[in-house]
């Protein structure tokens, strides 16, 4: 007897972005529909809309359904729980308060059909921070509103490609802030996240770099003010007594390189700059997000709403599928549910 697909919501994002482009153009791809029942949440007309603005009109159909119960894998078809919020003619690539409400009407029942136990998984379309707030929903982005929505007090992002894989201590936070923020008990926090997280996909002792502040993490007290001491080590100490192989704290500029190569399984970043740079280095279309602490598995595009090209029917959707990829690979057992 065969194992039972992961059930995966994908929410649709801002629906003047991208996102119904690269959904689109995802779920015509055969593999997608091998690995999971991926089912949207969002608006249908959008998507028959992007379907024919990336040509692929007579190649996908958009069909609705009232729940993730009734998804039936197939390639180049669309199932969508149809919340039919965006209004007839939405421009494409503008910011749009009702793009913004509908987008977080989407990740509102996604996150719902997850705690439900309705999906195993949710994937995210980008959706636009300034939309979102002009909508009157003041989060920094979809981690903090997971978060929120599902009562978790603290998560972490974490972004994953074939080569490395990045854990933040702090994220949506300006730099002054964020040094602030650090301190002992959120970085152990952070990596024992991490941690769990590789465990749980299989690597049963995970190599963990532990990123420094300061330029050469601080070179012995040459640079910054004693923050490697004071906000990293004291975490480090705690985490190798536990058993848990933590290494640092090691001067960012050269650490990518060597977990690059294979010499760590994951990099633990202190703030946002310093581990989405190296990543998106990489690529794009190679980069997925990864929300670690949610009670639910939440995969992402490391990517934004690109409304300069939005509704041209030219954006990549590689990193969308590979979300969706990521998405079904930590989706605990349907039967479980």
């Amino acid at each position: 007897m065969s194992q039972p697909l992961p059930a995966v919501a994908v929410t649709m994002g801002d629906g003047a972005g991208v996102g119904p482009e690269i959904i689109v153009r995802a779920f015509a791809e055969p593999d997608v529909h091998a690995r999971c029942r991926p089912v949207v949440v969002g608006d249908a007309a959008r998507l028959a809309e992007a379907a024919r603005r990336c040509g692929l009109a007579d190649a996908v159909t958009v069909r609705r359904v009232a729940g993730p119960a009734e998804a039936r894998p197939a390639p180049g078809v669309i199932d969508v729980i149809d919340l039919g919020l965006l209004p007839a003619g939405l421009p494409f690539g503008e910011l749009s308060a009702a793009a913004g409400e509908a987008a977080y009407r989407y990740v509102e029942r996604a996150a719902r059909l997850a705690v439900a136990g309705e999906v195993q998984a949710i994937c995210t379309a980008p959706l636009n921070k300034a939309a979102l707030h002009a909508a009157g929903h003041r989060f920094p982005g979809h981690t903090e509103l997971l978060a929120h929505l599902t009562g978790t007090p603290e998560v972490s992002m974490m972004l994953a490609t074939e080569k490395v894989k990045v854990i933040h201590v702090t994220t949506h936070l300006g730099l002054i802030d964020a040094i602030e923020r650090i301190d002992p008990g959120l970085v152990e926090r952070t990596v024992r996240r991490g941690h769990r997280t590789l465990v749980d996909a299989g690597i049963a002792r995970p190599r963990i770099a532990v990123c420094g502040i300061n330029p050469h993490a601080g070179e012995n007290g040459l640079f910054g003010r004693g923050e490697e001491e004071e906000k990293i080590v004291p975490a480090i100490q705690r985490l190798r007594a536990d058993g848990i192989d933590a290494r640092g704290p090691l001067p960012a500029d050269t650490v990518f390189f060597v977990a690059g190569r294979g010499d760590y399984d994951l990099v633990v970043a202190m703030y946002h700059d310093q581990g989405h740079g190296p990543v998106k280095i990489l690529g794009l279309e190679a980069g997925v997000n990864i929300t670690v602490g949610l009670p639910v598995i939440r995969t992402s595009v490391d990517h934004g709403t690109a409304f300069d090209i939005a509704g041209t029917g030219t954006a990549d959707h590689r990193s969308m599928v590979e979300a969706l990829r990521q998405a079904a690979r930590l989706a605990p057992d349907p039967a479980a549910s």
